[in-house]
């Protein structure tokens, strides 16, 4: 009973807008902590006005740099902004192993400035399972855009799809990785393009070689993707970026694509929630179980092929 009315005082807290019970929220979900479930469950029908702006590419493209001038230009406009950073986990800990956010550093006295960084904890699409949630949290405690910055883990980097409203990728010239990003299906979910780092020599060859591959998609609703050329670190080109994201705002709303795409990532997150949780109750439920064990053995010997393997293991009745 205690427990419900502290999730309660802290549920209240968060819709006020209060950072450090905001930072406590995000700390219980991304404990799989039951306080911290109890909480979105509470916030919940206040959520849905924020702008989720998520951004994608390689690693070292400036994400970071992107977002940090971005948020400069957001504030000018008087919007309060989360940012949420999906960083490598720490082998060690499984905590965030980049989270001192050294290029966000100017926004952190920012009393309209959220900064949160968040383990990926070996996510492969680049964010974690509760990233969608922490994102709910800060859209209750007000927030008007979230910026969600993923990993950077290159082709495999999709997740970012089923957690923003518009999604921003970044790459730079005479980057391989950014060559890479351009053969591989990151390149069918951007909404916008930015080629940071734009001064590099090579960045006119770069924007032929992405309207190249557009010209290969579908307009898909009769959104034609733009290509913005940015100096982050500068400041310059981000003034472009703030109104290709409104105008992206503005088209999906109108086309009330904005509501299915949110749609789709709220049953996509349901379905991904309980798949993980799936997962670890299986494993829970197996860990020294000696039948399980002798089953892992046949398949070691050749025995026992591991799809069959699954399907016994799968079959198992549940004694829980």
């Amino acid at each position: 009973m205690a427990e419900a009315a502290k999730s309660a005082s802290l549920a209240e807290r968060v819709l006020e807008g209060d950072k450090r019970a905001l930072a406590r929220a995000i700390t219980l979900i991304e404990s799989d902590d039951p306080a911290g479930w109890e909480l979105v469950r509470e916030v919940y029908p206040r959520t849905g006005r924020a702008r989720i702006v998520g951004f994608t590419g390689p690693p070292g493209v400036g994400k970071s740099t992107i977002i940090g001038a971005l948020t400069a230009r957001l504030r000018d406009a008087d919007r309060e902004i989360g940012v949420l950073s999906i960083d490598p986990s720490s082998p060690f800990t499984r905590g965030a192993l980049l989270g001192d956010r050294i290029r966000l550093s100017e926004h952190f006295l920012d009393p309209g400035v959220f900064i949160r960084s968040m383990a990926s904890r070996g996510a492969l699409g680049g964010l974690s399972e509760h990233a969608l949630q922490a994102a709910l949290v800060m859209d209750a405690a007000g927030k008007d855009d979230v910026l969600l910055e993923t990993v950077g883990v290159g082709q495999g980097e999709i997740d970012i799809v089923d957690h923003a409203d518009t999604i921003v990728l970044a790459l730079m010239p005479g980057s391989g990785d950014s060559i890479q990003a351009l053969k591989a299906g990151v390149m069918e979910i951007p909404d916008l393009i930015v080629v940071n780092k734009a001064d590099h020599p090579m960045t006119d060859t770069m924007v032929r070689e992405i309207r190249s591959v557009l010209s290969l998609a579908d307009d898909e609703g009769g959104w034609q993707v733009p290509i913005l050329r940015t100096e982050a670190a500068k400041g310059e080109g981000i003034e472009e970026l703030v109104t290709k994201i409104d105008e992206h705002r503005a088209h999906i709303e109108a086309e009330g694509t904005l509501e299915r795409r949110r749609a789709r990532n709220l049953r996509n997150e349901v379905l991904g929630i309980a798949a993980a949780r799936l997962r670890r109750h299986l494993t829970d439920a197996v860990a020294d179980d000696p039948q399980v064990a002798e089953l892992l053995e046949r398949v070691v010997r050749r025995e026992l092929d591991p799809a069959s393997a699954a399907g016994e293991l799968l079959d198992r009745p549940d004694d829980g």
